[in-house]
């Protein structure tokens, strides 16, 4: 065995676990602390807090009577409310129970009244879609929204493109056709013909241009998937793909389309990478892949993703319209989860 080569594996996979064990930590908080809280505010008192499981190591005693404490193992947490058996609130201590006044059972969870109950079980996974949300919607104002004409802000470095696009050009048509909002532009390039150059009508500091420019969407790799052929092969970001097995491939979807027909077949890639001609040969992967109605289709990949032609620049974006992109992206990550758990079970 290669012990030497497989310490960076190792490493990679320990970062993962650790990544894992963190983000799960997280999330157990929340929902946990969902439920705590709103126990708290109904008037139903917590025992215990606990994020992990097994032998406590750490522990303290809050001003509310409540045991908040880190076990050995993080892989869950509870709260267990004043009154319940056991950390999943199954069950009645019957024991604890008795000899409580009316005031003393109210602060219980099997002596609350059903809405206080019925709250207080609701509110972790309520909280769990507040946190989604919330990420969701700090990343959409992190990274801004982009502007409307969409404008260029980067180019990449490839043929075609020297006496082209500029950045701050603000792109008004293509192929003579006016180009929508981003939300609605990959749906527009769909519509376009599947060929390299086009030509694109733009506002160039107030001066309206015709220039013609590659496909938006052209068979550029912009990311490289961990264990893919095409890692395999040495593709790297920022490579051109002008040709597999000699037909030309000016659009991402070209390529995609080769790829799939080939049905598993090794591939031969003409491509430019720092403006240097040059040739891999990969083969394909079979992958089980979700669609956007929450169904899977079964694709032939190379492992790679691809961009549009240029980065649009991006304006700030609102609170309320990050916390609408937010909601957005959790609503289509539940139904995907949803869909991908139906099919599993109805293949």
């Amino acid at each position: 065995m290669d012990l030497i080569g497989f310490v960076p594996q190792f490493g990679s996979f320990a970062l993962t676990i650790l990544a894992f064990v963190t983000a799960l930590t997280v999330i157990v908080f929340i929902h946990e602390y969902g439920h705590y809280i709103i126990g708290r505010w109904t008037g139903i008192k917590a025992d215990v807090f606990s994020i992990g499981i097994g032998p406590t190591l750490w522990s303290r005693m809050d001003k509310y009577g409540t045991r908040w404490q880190v076990a050995a193992f993080p892989v869950g947490g509870y709260v267990k409310f004043r009154g319940d058996a056991n950390a999943a609130s199954a069950g009645v201590d019957g024991e604890a129970m008795q000899g409580l006044s009316e005031a003393e059972k109210r602060a219980t969870m099997p002596g609350a009244p059903i809405w206080a109950r019925a709250l207080t079980v609701a509110a972790g996974p309520v909280f769990n879609f507040v946190l989604s949300i919330g990420i969701f919607a700090g990343f959409a104002m992190y990274q801004g929204v982009a502007t409307d004409p969409l404008t260029v802000a980067n180019l990449p470095q490839m043929p075609g493109l020297e006496r082209s696009l500029q950045p701050g050009d603000r792109i008004l048509e293509i192929n003579g056709v006016k180009t929508p909002a981003l939300e609605d532009f990959g749906d527009f390039v769909d519509t376009l013909p599947a060929t390299s150059p086009l030509e694109y009508r733009v506002d160039r500091d107030g001066v309206d241009l015709v220039v013609e420019a590659p496909h938006p969407f052209p068979a550029l790799v912009s990311g490289i998937s961990p264990g893919s052929a095409a890692m395999e092969a040495g593709l790297q970001a920022g490579d051109l793909i002008l040709a597999i097995n000699g037909i030309e491939v000016p659009t991402f979807d070209s390529m995609r389309q080769i790829v799939g027909d080939g049905d598993g077949a090794p591939l031969v890639l003409d491509l430019i990478r720092d403006g240097q001609p040059m040739t891999v040969t990969l083969t394909p992967r079979k992958v089980d892949l979700p669609t956007r109605d929450g169904g899977f289709e079964t694709r032939w990949l190379i492992g790679i993703t691809g961009g549009f032609l240029f980065e649009p620049a991006t304006r700030p974006a609102g609170v309320v319209e990050s916390l609408k992109a937010g909601a957005s992206q959790t609503k289509y990550i539940v139904t995907a989860s949803l869909s991908g758990l139906y099919h599993m079970v109805a293949g």
